[in-house]
């Protein structure tokens, strides 16, 4: 019997080396897969962004572009590898306009073996999981951060935006042309997004001999009340202000507000203006001239590869996509060519076609290719914000290919 038992015992032990072998052994042929997706034939690209919260409208639109690019890759056969075909998954997180929440969401994502990751909206929480990424070894592709910082030379994080310095003389340059040469500027000086652009702004109107005449902040990029702010503005007679916020301060509040004021000349706003029209107070219609924003696409163009992405969009969804979608909707064909051109999905690998200039990217909000930080290099375009018949609507005013001053 202590024969047979040792033999029995023996015979276990074999076994269950057996079973830890075979397991190594699968974890290492199926690396690559399950690097990036946790399934062999899946692909797995992570998306992080505002679910909920004030900010709700751009982690919606964009989560909602991310899975329309999935499920259009998919619909056209996967992404290819090695002469196989892969599909694509999407799994989302939200990070409810925070920072912290953020880094949770990029946690448990590589947590589960993911290694790209699309994400995140604001550049707040996009800053807040660059070095996480970066330490990880884990592809970003933000969409719409246009912090300067988010991206340097070498690293491991891309976007599909332009950066705040160039949206910042973007804004300048609109005055310049329109013979403004007194401004004003409300800003958010504790936000990254908010304060970048305030200092692009300021930094090419010195280049270019505006005189920012006022200036006027906040504590925080939800205030409610903008009072004192435009009043200032009101008494350095200025007719054009630069407000670089989101659309749900700009809406509700700070566009009626200067108008109570008494301010009736132009405000200018970034990308964060994008969605104003669907968050404007009833009653306040009216305060809705000169205003206008850059972003870094519009609906209203003849190129058929947006009309394709505008009726898609909007037959899946019932609304049409803000420029915040079509951008992450570009992100994630980004990933696909990258994962094909580069033949691997490991982020190692698409990190390296990402960070080849060379290459170039045909997609909804223009073709371009990467500068050597990651960040596309392509124009931009002015949106007005105006009452028509009652209705606050948008529609495209200008491209700006080149700033020619």
């Amino acid at each position: 019997m202590k024969k047979l038992l040792a033999l029995t015992l023996a015979l276990c032990m074999v076994l269950a080396l057996c079973a830890c072998g075979s397991s190594a052994g699968s974890a290492s042929t199926s690396a690559a897969p399950s690097d990036a997706s946790g399934s062999g034939d899946v692909i797995t690209i992570g998306d992080i962004g505002p679910m909920t919260g004030s900010l709700a409208m751009y982690g919606t639109s964009t989560s909602n572009a991310a899975k329309l690019a999935v499920q259009q890759i998919n619909a056209a056969g996967g992404v290819k590898v090695a002469d196989k075909a892969y599909t694509l998954a999407l799994d989302a997180k939200d990070d409810q306009g925070d920072p912290t929440e953020a880094l949770n969401a990029f946690n448990e994502l590589t947590g589960d073996g993911v290694q790209l990751i699309v994400g995140s909206v604001t550049s707040a929480c996009t800053s807040a999981i660059t070095s996480a990424a970066n330490s990880a070894g884990v592809c970003l592709i933000t969409g719409c951060s246009t912090a300067d910082s988010i991206t340097t030379e070498s690293d491991y994080i891309f976007r599909s935006c332009f950066k705040d310095s160039y949206q910042g003389s973007i804004a300048a340059y609109y005055a310049y042309k329109n013979n403004f040469k007194s401004v004003g500027v409300i800003y958010c000086a504790a936000d990254t997004y908010s304060k970048g652009l305030y200092d692009s702004f300021c930094a090419a109107c010195k280049e270019h001999s505006i005189t920012v005449a006022a200036e006027a902040s906040t504590d925080t990029m939800d205030a409610v009340d903008f009072t004192n702010q435009v009043q200032s503005m009101v008494d350095a007679g200025v007719k054009f202000i630069f407000c670089p916020y989101y659309y749900s301060a700009v809406g509700p509040y700070l566009v009626p507000q200067a108008r109570s004021a008494g301010y009736d000349g132009v405000i200018f706003g970034a990308d964060g203006f994008d969605g104003t029209c669907d968050v404007v107070s009833k009653g306040t219609e009216s305060a809705f001239h000169d205003v206008l924003f850059c972003t870094h696409y519009s609906n209203d163009t003849d190129s058929q590869k947006v009309k394709d992405f505008v009726s898609a969009y909007t037959k899946a969804y019932g609304d049409a996509p803000n420029a915040l979608a079509a951008l992450v909707y570009d992100a994630i064909y980004m990933y696909k060519q990258a994962i094909e051109g580069a033949q691997s999905f490991t982020a190692k690998d698409v990190q390296a076609y990402l960070a080849d200039t060379s290459n170039t990217y045909e997609c909804v909000t223009g073709t371009f290719t990467l500068d050597e930080t990651g960040t596309p290099k392509k124009g931009a375009v002015v949106i007005s914000i105006a009452d028509k018949d009652g209705k606050v609507v948008q529609n495209l005013s200008e491209t700006i290919d080149s700033l020619d001053w």
